[in-house]
């Protein structure tokens, strides 16, 4: 079964053509005012709206308010991936014919997996992202956490690998963890929020022969 890949933070038509050209599955779109990759609604929904059938758009939030809600599902994103706060009865609320639910959870100790068996009913998908410093971003910040937590452990619900990848670093992620979905932001970037086209390009290259 192939590796699926999510290229997230796209903010571009250009960017948006090469994840798709080089055969990313997902792509994110940030709806976060804080994150140098921020993308207001109407810009978003022009680049959902450039995707084909086949490819799918995540909304990534952070403990989003109602009228958030409402103008992001109004893009044509097929999922929505919280990376904040939001408890397993917020995920409830928001569940909806035909829209993903995805939860970020942070990770840094062994301990911290066991936050993905609270959203096991209410998720579709869950995230494993390095948990960041306190007061920082939620996630984007080119962190990895320590692969071999993930030994063993029993998933709740389908996952995906996040936080620190890049073409150096998939095939090993891969090889330890078992993902069969991987999601990168900064490590195809030359800036924060500037994608890269070349890098892009080849870290799917990369995932493609998983």
């Amino acid at each position: 079964m192939p590796v699926l890949t999510k290229i997230c933070g796209l903010s571009t038509p250009e960017t948006v053509d090469a994840a798709v050209g080089g055969g990313a599955a997902w792509l994110g779109f940030v709806f976060f005012p804080n994150s140098p990759r921020n993308v207001e609604a109407d810009a978003a929904t022009a680049l959902v709206r450039r995707l084909p059938g086949h490819v799918r758009a995540a909304a990534v939030l952070v403990d989003p308010d109602e009228a958030l809600i409402r103008r992001v599902t109004a893009t044509g994103v097929h999922a929505l991936q919280l990376h904040g706060n939001e408890p397993p009865e917020r995920l409830a609320a928001l569940r909806s014919p035909g829209l993903e639910l995805w939860k970020a959870v942070p990770v840094r100790t062994r301990a911290d997996l066991e936050q993905a068996r609270l959203y096991r009913g209410v998720a579709d998908r869950i995230v494993y992202d390095a948990k960041t410093p306190v007061g920082s971003l939620p996630g984007g910040m080119g962190l990895r956490f320590d692969w071999a937590l993930l030994d063993g452990f029993d998933h709740p619900l389908p996952w995906a690998l996040s936080g620190g990848l890049d073409d150096g670093n998939i095939a090993q992620a891969v090889g330890r963890t078992g993902a069969r979905m991987v999601d990168v932001s900064s490590g195809v970037e030359s800036a924060p929020g500037v994608k890269d086209m070349d890098k892009i390009a080849t870290f799917l290259q990369s995932a493609a022969q998983l």
